[in-house]
């Protein structure tokens, strides 16, 4: 375990990565402690470089590199990495998966800020447990954060797009038009959707279901 745990998130959606690292930073976790990425081949290359103690990302089951193959890409030069998953599919299938990985948790999308903040919350307590000299080194970061006596700084937590629950035939407001939904597909860790008549796909949460 290094001097300092590192942190990496990543999701392809925006919100996400800014919730997760502000959400560490709230925990009294140093900013250069954490580093975000928007895909996978993006982060093999940082998380060979970075090294880092923790892996928070979403599955990417239709990607070249899933999720669980980058977390073991990473952990040839990371034996230690921790991984935790985020996926729009949660089922009995996927949950094995996750197990087999060592998965700290599987959350499914979409979730809420709070959701996320209790799970990782959760996934830190546990692993203080298993490593004393991390909880006693994660309790001095939060000491030296919010010294007694002090008020602890308001987060403003940024707002996790939640997409619509849509599906083929749902009828939509994309703009000032209404348009009914094709086909429903996760693309990149995000929910996008083929509106009748067109041929790219639009993000989920672009759309007002009627």
């Amino acid at each position: 375990m290094s001097a300092e745990l590192r942190f990496l998130v990543v999701d392809g959606l925006t919100g996400v990565q800014a919730f997760a690292r502000q959400m560490l930073e709230g925990f009294g976790l140093p900013a250069d402690s954490v580093r975000c990425a928007s895909d996978p081949s993006s982060a093999l290359s940082l998380g060979l470089e970075f090294k880092p103690d923790f892996l928070i990302t979403d599955w990417f089951p239709k990607a070249e590199l899933t999720g669980i193959a980058l977390h073991q890409k990473i952990k040839e030069v990371a034996p230690g990495c921790r991984l935790a998953l985020l996926s729009f599919e949660v089922g009995p299938e996927q949950e094995a998966q996750a197990a087999a990985a060592g998965s700290r948790f599987l959350l499914r999308k979409p979730f809420t800020a709070a959701d996320l903040k209790a799970t990782m919350s959760r996934a830190l307590e546990a692993l203080a447990k298993e490593r004393p000299e991390l909880h006693q080194r994660l309790s001095a970061i939060m000491r030296s954060a919010n010294p007694p006596g002090s008020t602890p700084p308001r987060i403003v937590l940024p707002a996790i797009p939640v997409p619509p629950a849509l599906k083929p035939g749902d009828k939509v407001r994309f703009g000032d038009k209404t348009e009914t939904v094709q086909v429903v597909v996760v693309s990149h860790g995000e929910l996008v959707v083929q509106l009748k008549g067109a041929t790219g796909l639009v993000p989920a949460t672009k759309l007002q279901r009627l």
